[in-house]
């Protein structure tokens, strides 16, 4: 499970002997593993190895295998590497992740070692977010796009999130939808030519964020980049909430995200135009991830009701 290299990295940068090692998770597509290593002696009890590992027939679960695929992860781990040493190396409690203390590359891939978040206080993972939780991860979003309002996604994907439609056009090819298949790269644009742009975490479902006694943090920085900062909120709230919770309760938790938007926004951002500008786009970024189901997997639960009127608002 842990090659002997990589025991012998550990103990370098930690100082501690693999004492034992527990699979926490499998990547994506068999792409590896995320490993929690517990350590004897050294400074940390225990970290995490996100070990990557291509294999030779990797086989997606929806059938979405290939050389277009393959590539896409591939990029997905050097860009998620990047974000832990560029963009997040001096930590910031607003936007927590965990601390990256090294990465190495392997006969067969990569490794990423870092801080156990479990041991730092966040062990809680939820599959579904009650109110209060879910205003924790809308503040930890408030909190990235703030601090990077403006800035150059150098080192990320251009565009963030894994669903964005220059990477994704063998399920725009597969569409059931035509209206919105035709509108797709209008929908495209009008996202990411808008004026306020910032980096996006890119897959901001509930799964990824860690949560403790009073804060949260995030994990998986795989298709970090710029864009609209209402894409990862659309996309949070398309995680956790159904059809009827989206009919009730999305436009207050669209609200709560602003409010801590407002609240974190450097002085000489004007925090009006970006509001106005992104919640005017809500409807098109909800629009943009639909487009991406319907041809990736157009039975999705997330493709109801409330998905649908987003996207009649923004093809209108």
């Amino acid at each position: 499970m842990l090659h002997e290299r990589t025991r012998a990295w550990l103990l370098e940068i930690t100082g501690g002997d693999v004492a034992r090692v527990e699979q926490v998770q499998s990547l994506w597509s068999g792409y590896g593993a995320i490993l929690r290593v517990h350590l004897r002696g050294g400074s940390l009890p225990s970290v995490i190895v996100k070990q990557i590992a291509p294999p030779d027939d990797a086989q997606h679960p929806r059938g979405w295998s290939g050389a277009t695929s393959h590539a896409r992860k591939l990029r997905s781990y050097e860009v998620e590497r990047c974000f832990y040493r560029d963009w997040c190396a001096a930590p910031d409690d607003a936007f927590r992740t965990a601390r990256c203390y090294g990465a190495t590359t392997t006969d067969d891939g990569q490794c990423l070692l870092l801080e156990d978040l479990d041991a730092a206080g966040y062990a809680g993972r939820r599959a579904q977010l009650d109110g209060h939780e879910l205003a924790r991860c809308l503040d930890w979003l408030a909190a990235l796009h703030a601090r990077f309002v403006g800035k150059r996604p150098d080192g990320l994907w251009p565009v963030g999130t894994y669903w964005h439609l220059a990477t994704r056009q063998d399920e725009l090819l597969a569409m059931q939808d035509d209206e919105l298949r035709d509108a797709a790269a209008a929908l495209d644009e009008q996202l990411n030519t808008c004026r306020f742009q910032t980096i996006v975490h890119g897959d901001a479902k509930a799964a990824n964020f860690c949560f403790g006694h009073e804060g949260v943090a995030a994990v998986d920085f795989q298709y970090a980049g710029g864009g609209c900062g209402i894409k990862d909120v659309a996309y949070l709230l398309s995680s956790c909430l159904d059809d009827a919770q989206c009919e009730r309760h999305a436009d207050r938790h669209v609200d709560t995200y602003f409010a801590a938007l407002r609240a974190r926004l450097p002085a000489h951002v004007d925090a009006g135009a970006l509001e106005r500008e992104w919640r005017g786009l809500y409807a098109a970024a909800w629009a943009d991830f639909h487009r991406f189901l319907d041809g990736w997997a157009p039975d999705h639960w997330k493709i109801h009701r409330y998905t649908r009127e987003m996207t009649r608002r923004a093809l209108g």
